[in-house]
């Protein structure tokens, strides 16, 4: 579900807006990433940047900066002819422009490396990582090996695959 200003301006006339996640009547793993920001605005970043999560999990990325309209875009030609940066079995996702404490989740199946960033915050390094089961599994898609259309800081972001699967989530490194 994505609950983006569009949603909040429709729900105005007497309508209290609220996000509500739907779930089904099995379990479901839900996994928190926060989108963050410096007070001044300076730095802004996913937490955790990297994370391994199981084929079928749900991740909700939270706008928990209170200066700054966030998205979460898949890198994907779909979305702005970027290059593919998801397995692809994956469906690609935007989020659109998420306000502060608004939140956009998608649930990630295909086994492989995901790599997405913050639209208006790309060139910032505001990237992350999630990696999706592990290359044992059938159909696993390791990272991109294109470098074509991404920068050099923001490669030196994304943490190694391998590291993400050894230690299950990688927090931001302070890089004052």
């Amino acid at each position: 579900m994505i609950c983006t200003r569009r949603h909040a301006l429709w729900l105005i006339g007497g309508a209290t807006a609220t996000c509500a996640v739907t779930r089904s009547s099995g379990a479901q793993t839900v996994i928190n990433v926060e989108m963050r920001g410096s007070a001044r605005g300076e730095r802004v970043w996913f937490d955790p940047l990297g994370l391994s999560v199981a084929p079928g999990s749900t991740i909700r990325f939270t706008n928990r900066d209170p200066g700054n309209s966030h998205t979460v875009t898949a890198y994907h030609p779909k979305f702005y002819d970027r290059m593919r940066r998801i397995p692809a079995a994956a469906d690609p996702w935007d989020s659109d422009c998420l306000l502060p404490d608004a939140y956009s989740e998608v649930t990630l199946t295909a086994p492989g490396v995901y790599d997405y960033y913050c639209l208006p915050h790309e060139m910032a390094a505001m990237v992350g990582r999630s990696v999706v089961g592990t290359p044992a599994d059938a159909g696993w898609e390791g990272a991109s090996e294109d470098q074509s259309d991404v920068s050099d800081q923001v490669l030196e972001a994304l943490p190694l695959a391998q590291e993400i699967i050894a230690k299950g989530n990688i927090k931001r490194k302070d890089r004052s």
